[in-house]
């Protein structure tokens, strides 16, 4: 997965979206009591799905304050919507795959949301894209030192990631991943971030004219309050460079 690192990208959506914090937060806390209450315990060695869901805020910076009182609510069965998990598949501009997931208690007006986007922006809602994608653990280190790159290989990390910022991204089985943190921490490396997440198979190279509506596509499904995750087949680092250089 060499050129593409999973954090950088991470780093530059927190910067461009502080300005959406509340969203954002929002949206986190979504996740966190749907997996509660699906889950039925806050237990995350037994409810994978919060665990994940946690790794993802704090990826985030969401306050604990607010974590706390969602499991407490989610927990408590106070009341608010029962959202449940959908995904949405299609293509964008330049045949990109797009793959969206989302927690909805409106189903209909979700893929109708979704859908009024992908229009939008030269995109359809036709094909299956889910096969392009594959599951993967990713773990975060804001130091890439030798010894840590040493012990994610013998660990059996899938693949091995260093920006220009010395930062470390391991990619690992999605059914090790928090296996593999657990290791790691036991040998003092606590990891930055821990969480579940999916890359395309291959990735489209793209022009500087194409990577820009690729932008403003994937921003315009994650503005939206339902959407949690937008996956596509895109080159990451070309899409990276034309929203640095928007944010500029």
């Amino acid at each position: 997965m060499a050129g593409h690192n999973k954090w950088s990208q991470i780093k530059r959506k927190k910067a461009a979206n502080d300005n959406q914090r509340g969203k954002v937060i929002s949206k986190h806390i979504r996740a966190i009591q749907s997996a509660v209450r699906e889950g039925g315990s806050d237990d995350t060695s037994t409810n994978l799905a919060l665990k994940n869901a946690l790794g993802a805020a704090k990826a985030d910076d969401v306050p604990a304050d607010n974590i706390d009182r969602a499991i407490e609510r989610a927990l408590g069965g106070a009341e608010g919507g029962s959202f449940d998990p959908v995904a949405y598949e299609g293509y964008g501009p330049a045949g990109v795959a797009f793959l969206v997931e989302a927690l909805t208690d409106n189903r209909n007006r979700t893929v109708a949301e979704v859908r009024r986007v992908f229009t939008k922006h030269g995109g359809n809602m036709s094909g299956s894209t889910a096969w392009q994608f594959d599951a993967v653990g990713l773990l975060v280190f804001e130091t890439a030192d030798d010894a840590l790159q040493e012990v994610a290989i013998d660990l059996g990390a899938l693949d091995l990631d260093v920006d220009d910022e010395g930062t470390l991204t391991v990619y690992t089985p999605p059914t090790e991943l928090y296996a593999i943190a657990d290791r790691f921490a036991e040998l003092g490396f606590t990891a930055d971030v821990a969480q579940l997440t999916k890359t395309p198979q291959t990735r489209a190279a793209l022009d500087a004219v194409d990577a820009a509506k690729i932008v403003r596509m994937v921003d315009a499904l994650e503005d939206l309050d339902d959407v949690q995750n937008v996956y596509t087949t895109a080159d990451l680092d070309a899409v990276a460079e034309v929203a640095q250089g928007g944010a500029s």
